[in-house]
């Protein structure tokens, strides 16, 4: 089964508008596929290159020679971050191709580190390139296919991992999927970060699902030091497998939390570090409520778009927001998660609020009903709030 991704208009549209666009993912998560649906009907045709493979690695050997005959076409490089040196290159042909009038939808880049191919091209196609994320799948998307929020949550957005025959193959799915980061792309991307410490470090967030960023307690636990831990979260960030939720920084007259938190972005890779099979067993776990969360932000985030940037707020005494969606340096709209069939606002979401002077505030949660609450609140499910967000 294919799963339609709601990120293909967007691609389609960036390409319409730029010479290059990079779309960035960890692997798996559904960038090969997108791209060939793209390359399928693309005018003019399309050839696809997988730097993976020897035989795509060879073409590129005299790169300016063959990309100058693909002209016309769309160029697809997937694992682009093996042919560093192809972006001079790049450069110049499309430079050629602008001063001929071509200014558009030459080169769909495919990436699994964000830092990294963005250092490689920010000074040799600035101007030339445009970013794209693509995340697991969002719960707009499994139910477009007929899958629900509950197989979503404990299986997480990866499809391969959705999509298998049952809970046991799909956790060995993502027992495999990390196995393979730690032994392959950590020291790809980091050849001088201990992949098994890394390991350990991702685990630890695990448990910690949600949790305040602190460093100097998860190195005392690694035995290393609190820049080598930064070090390893900006590694599992870079790799799209790590979100940092940043507090609140505005002026709010409070004592405000100032660390982030920290969420690993896929429900599923957090069940499988925990060795969580089955959703009975994610129930009775203590990272339930803070597994759904995770979901929930990831997939808020993903529905609001470019136009908004999200963050948390909590002050010193308790007041909280999970999520802060701000548009312009001004908070506009404040979610409360709540993995409740009767969900009701904290006390400190209503004082929150008032201090940011929000007055769209919701809870959302895993139901269907949208009905109002105590706060100016509204209860309304993931799925529809999502909806609600994107438009």
């Amino acid at each position: 089964m294919i799963i339609r991704r709601h990120i293909e208009d967007r691609v389609r549209a960036r390409l319409a508008a730029s010479p290059a666009v990079a779309l960035l993912g960890p692997r798996q998560v559904g960038k090969t596929t997108l791209a060939r649906q793209i390359a399928a009907d693309w005018p003019g045709g399309a050839v696809y290159l997988d730097l993976e493979r020897p035989a795509d690695r060879r073409k590129l050997e005299d790169a300016d020679a063959y990309l100058r005959e693909q002209r016309g076409k769309l160029v697809v490089i997937d694992e682009i971050h093996r042919a560093p040196n192809i972006f001079e290159v790049l450069r110049g042909v499309i430079d050629e191709r602008r001063a001929a009038g071509e200014r558009h939808g030459h080169f769909l880049l495919l990436g699994s580190a964000a830092l990294e191919l963005m250092r490689q091209t920010s000074e040799t196609l600035a101007g030339r390139i445009a970013y794209l994320d693509i995340a697991p799948l969002t719960l707009a998307e499994a139910q477009g296919a007929g899958i629900g929020e509950n197989a979503l949550w404990l299986r997480g957005g990866f499809p391969e991992s959705l999509l298998a025959a049952d809970d046991a193959a799909s956790l060995d799915w993502r027992r495999d999927f990390i196995r393979s980061y730690l032994e392959r792309d950590v020291p790809m991307f980091a050849p001088r970060l201990p992949a098994e410490t890394v390991g350990r470090l991702w685990s630890m967030l695990a448990h910690q699902q949600g949790g305040l960023l602190n460093q100097a307690r998860l190195a005392g636990s690694l035995g290393v030091s609190a820049p080598a831990v930064g070090r390893y979260i900006d590694l599992l960030a870079d790799l799209k497998l790590v979100r940092r939720l940043p507090p609140w920084s505005g002026n709010a007259g409070k004592r405000l939390v100032k660390a982030p938190k920290v969420f690993i972005r896929d429900s599923g890779i957090v069940h499988a570090l925990l060795e969580l099979e089955r959703r009975d067993e994610v129930v009775g776990h203590p990272v339930a409520g803070p597994s759904y969360e995770g979901m929930a932000i990831e997939n808020l985030i993903e529905a609001a778009g470019e136009r908004r940037t999200a963050c948390f707020y909590r002050t010193q005494d308790g007041a909280e927001i999970d999520l802060v969606l701000v548009r312009g340096g001004t908070p506009e709209i404040a979610v409360e998660i709540k993995r409740s069939s009767a969900p009701a606002p904290d006390k400190g979401f209503a004082i929150a609020c008032d201090d940011l002077g929000i007055r769209q505030r919701f809870v959302a949660y895993p139901g269907t009903e949208r009905f109002p609450l105590r706060h100016g609140a509204q209860a309304v499910g993931l799925g529809e709030l999502a909806e609600i967000l994107s438009r």
